[in-house]
């Protein structure tokens, strides 16, 4: 395994941000005026609009459209680089962040660190569910449940055609009624009773179902029970089936196993599972944890001090998904307020200021949307819903999403898609619903689809050699065709 230390030539402070979510751009983006030195490290060369993920996975949007790479974002902050790779390890004495991306390792120092690594999909300790019901938390993610939604109804199709039973293959389940699975389950609802509907021959589309369940007694809790109870209700009038009350205890390639709080079981056949319930923290949490005794909640969050710090390391800042302190939700814009806090801290200290004090959230509200003209939206004390919260949400996501051409794009296949009944990003693999499940029965990943870096060079060496020389044969037989005048002339007429 190859490892280098990231070294730049300036003495400026260094700061080191970890992540490319919203807390890691915004962080970012936040030092650009300030002297110093920042390098960004993250597992993907993009910045992710994680709320607008349901709609890659349904066809609505393109890929590009809510994750633009982040060098393009940043390539006018020239005091800001990008390294591509995972981080696998803090050292807070050292003051070291170790990164890893197919085998190679890379050191960086730093003399701050803003730590925005966010959250992965939880399971509740059954992770053996993500292989047949894939979260919502990243492109991946999207691209394989597009490939899983649409294949369902392709296979539908051809097993009506053959006359067997397909309902199994047209029952879609949505796990989890936060906002993920409401906007997830009323976009399939859009999907099979609208945008399909004179698409094929041997099936209804309309007679697919959409299933949310969750163990809550409510859909959509953080929004209160007025607000819930009506997201309930126009999910209804969607077609959706709404199961509260009922916990997920089993899922398999077939279908799902619940239980209710009477100790019934019910199990659902169904090929499509979407799993939309629970979150954890980044793994780099616990990291953190070891080092400096900051005690760990059951999401994995970490508790930092009333300014984001660690405890004994003012230097370092945790800001988004990763923090429990004072019952912040793990939403957007405390990733993205408390990015622009260590920021300014930090540009406070260097320039010898006093500091902000501690670190105060400041809630812009909470918006779900259920379908075309069909939304929630939370605000302090005002609730909206109907056709005004859907404007609410189309304009807030479309400030939020990064990027002038992304943002006419996306409103063009809004557009399309709402007014119309189209769906312009269908295309779908095989690779993008199993390359994912392949890649993780390797050993090593995808390290192991690649060789080590004295391996290969020596693979290389020998290659070179033999390959030179089977290019010069193959050079004269082409030049003695030609010459001979032999191409398209059969043996009989050469004799």
């Amino acid at each position: 395994m190859a490892a280098i230390e990231a070294a730049g030539s300036s003495t400026r402070h260094q700061v080191v941000v970890i992540g490319s979510g919203f807390g890691g751009l915004f962080g970012t983006k936040a030092l650009r005026q300030v002297d110093v030195d920042v390098t960004m490290i993250a597992k993907t060369t993009h910045h992710l609009f994680q709320p607008l993920l349901y709609q890659v996975a349904t066809g609505i949007l393109s890929q590009g459209e809510i994750a633009p790479p982040t060098r393009e974002i940043l390539s006018g902050q020239h005091n800001a680089r990008v390294l591509l790779g995972e981080v696998t390890g803090i050292d807070l004495e050292a003051r070291t962040v170790t990164s890893q991306v197919l085998g190679r390792e890379t050191f960086t120092s730093y003399d701050s660190l803003i730590v925005a690594a966010g959250a992965g999909q939880s399971y509740f300790g059954n992770d053996q569910f993500a292989e047949f019901a894939p979260g919502m938390k990243n492109i991946d993610d999207a691209l394989e449940l597009r490939g899983r939604i649409f294949g369902a109804f392709e296979l539908a199709e051809i097993g009506a055609t053959r006359g067997e039973n397909v309902d199994h293959l047209l029952t879609f389940m949505v796990v989890g009624a936060g906002p993920t699975g409401v906007e997830m389950a009323g976009q399939i609802a859009e999907l099979a009773h609208r945008t399909l509907k004179k698409d094929f021959r041997a099936i209804n589309s309309r007679e697919a179902r959409v299933i949310l369940v969750d163990a809550a007694p409510q859909v959509l809790p953080p929004f209160g029970q007025k607000l819930g109870a009506k997201a309930k209700e126009e999910l209804e009038k969607l077609g959706v089936e709404v199961i509260l009350g009922a916990m997920v205890t089993d899922v398999d390639e077939r279908g799902i196993e619940m239980k209710f709080k009477d100790g019934r079981v019910e199990r659902v056949d169904s090929v499509t599972k979407i799993w939309a319930a629970g979150v954890a923290a980044n793994p780099l949490g616990r990291t953190l944890s070891e080092q400096t005794g900051a005690p760990l909640d059951r999401a994995g969050r970490i508790a930092v001090n009333p300014d984001l710090t660690l405890p004994g390391h003012p230097e370092v800042f945790v800001v988004g998904d990763m923090i429990a302190l004072d019952n912040l939700p793990g939403v957007a814009q405390v990733a993205i307020q408390g990015a622009k806090y260590a920021a300014k801290e930090i540009d406070h200290r260097l320039k010898s200021k006093p500091s902000q004090g501690p670190f105060h959230y400041f809630d812009k509200g909470s918006m779900a949307i259920i379908s075309r003209f069909r939304a929630v939206a939370l605000i302090g004390k005002l609730r909206f819903t109907g056709v005004i919260a859907w404007l609410m949400w189309l304009a807030l996501h479309l400030i939020y999403i990064t990027g002038f051409k992304n943002r006419i794009t996306a409103l063009l296949h809004w557009a399309v898609s709402f007014i119309g009944r189209g769906s312009s990003e269908r295309t779908t693999t095989e690779q993008q619903i199993f390359a994912r499940s392949a890649l993780g029965r390797l050993k090593r990943g995808a390290a192991d689809l690649v060789s080590d870096p004295g391996a290969y060079d020596a693979a290389r060496a020998l290659l070179e050699t033999t390959r030179r020389a089977e290019l010069e044969a193959q050079a004269a037989e082409e030049a003695r065709l030609t010459d001979s005048r032999e191409r398209g002339v059969n043996a009989e007429q050469r004799v």
